[in-house]
């Protein structure tokens, strides 16, 4: 493994799980092959005009340091000058690594440090859609060494939530649970998150759209019962006629991975979303937003009974199907 030392790792991005972890690892990485290694961390927010110097100089207790600056979009310029000064000709006794929580702030900063050849960048940024959630499900287990198929990474978001941290501790788990070499399909994700994925906002949802009233209600009330926030069901509700519409509107001709890529939701669940369009027309889909938007307000707002809010809600939008 190259040296650290001598060199700045730059971690950028919004992903605040992400960014937290690759940090730990690198730590770790620096300091198992270094142990005597003295490790200094330090916010950005805090560091005034001639402190990087002092921070980057040769240690009194040890050969090497390792360097952790955090919240790098609150470094004032005249740090910001030091720190570009220093990425010129780095220490070969430090080893230093930045890191910047994304966004436009001291993006002027990252783009200098980006030209230096002692700075290498990690640039990590959250999921934005499903399909993406369900994509670094995937990545996540064949970083683990284990194979995934895409239902059964879809269906793990689905259960679990878009928190990187849960899904993360969720592939933990199963990696955990299974024989080596076996691929997790979605049967192995049901027995062991089928429980949570139950009370979920899109199963709710889609029986909604679906006009499975019965079942849309009951799940619903399921979820109160299990404690899951009203808002995540509107969420759902609210992304899945979104997702309808974006695919209503969009270009004849698309192959199924752009039309993807358009609606935001994985290829597999293409047909599907097709079959619930054949019973909404433009009209039903507005007034089905509309009815989510309400809803989404009243449980919001602290309304005094948010599952009722909830009930009525998918009581309007299956009110707004075709017959």
């Amino acid at each position: 493994m190259a040296s650290a030392f001598g060199k700045i790792l730059l971690i950028s991005g919004n992903a605040e799980f992400l960014a937290e972890r690759t940090r730990r690892r690198a730590v770790a990485a620096v300091t198992s092959e270094h142990p005597d290694c003295e490790l200094s961390e330090a916010s950005a927010s805090g560091l005034q005009a001639g402190e990087l110097a002092g921070l980057t100089s040769a240690s009194l207790f040890s050969d090497n340091t390792l360097l952790v600056i955090t919240d790098l979009q609150e470094l004032g310029d005249a740090a910001q000058a030091e720190l570009l000064a220093y990425a010129e000709g780095p220490s070969p006794e430090i080893a230093l690594v930045l890191v910047h929580s994304g966004g436009a702030k001291g993006k002027g900063l990252l783009d200098k440090l980006r030209k230096q050849a002692s700075v290498s960048e990690v640039k990590l940024e959250a999921p934005k859609y499903e399909r993406d959630y369900a994509q670094w499900v995937h990545n996540e287990f064949r970083d683990l060494g284990v194979r995934i198929d895409q239902e059964a990474a879809a269906l793990l978001v689905a259960s679990v939530g878009q928190d990187l941290r849960a899904l993360a501790g969720a592939a933990d788990q199963l990696v955990a649970s299974i024989d080596k070499g076996t691929e997790i399909g979605a049967s192995t994700v049901r027995r062991y998150f089928g429980g949570r994925a139950d009370v979920r906002g899109y199963e709710i949802a889609d029986a909604a759209i679906e006009g499975r009233i019965n079942v849309a209600l009951e799940q619903a009330r399921w979820a109160e019962a299990a404690k899951v926030a009203p808002v995540l069901i509107t969420s759902a509700l609210a992304s899945g006629l979104r997702s309808l519409a974006k695919l209503a509107s969009a270009p004849a001709g698309l192959r199924d991975n752009e039309l993807a890529a358009r609606v935001g939701a994985p290829p597999f669940k293409l047909r599907a979303m097709r079959q619930q369009l054949r019973s909404w027309d433009p009209d039903g889909l507005a007034e089905a937003l509309d009815a989510v938007a309400q809803a989404d307000l009243d449980v919001k707002g602290g309304a005094a009974d948010p599952a009722y809010a909830v009930e009525r809600m998918v009581l309007k939008v299956a009110a707004q199907r075709r017959r």
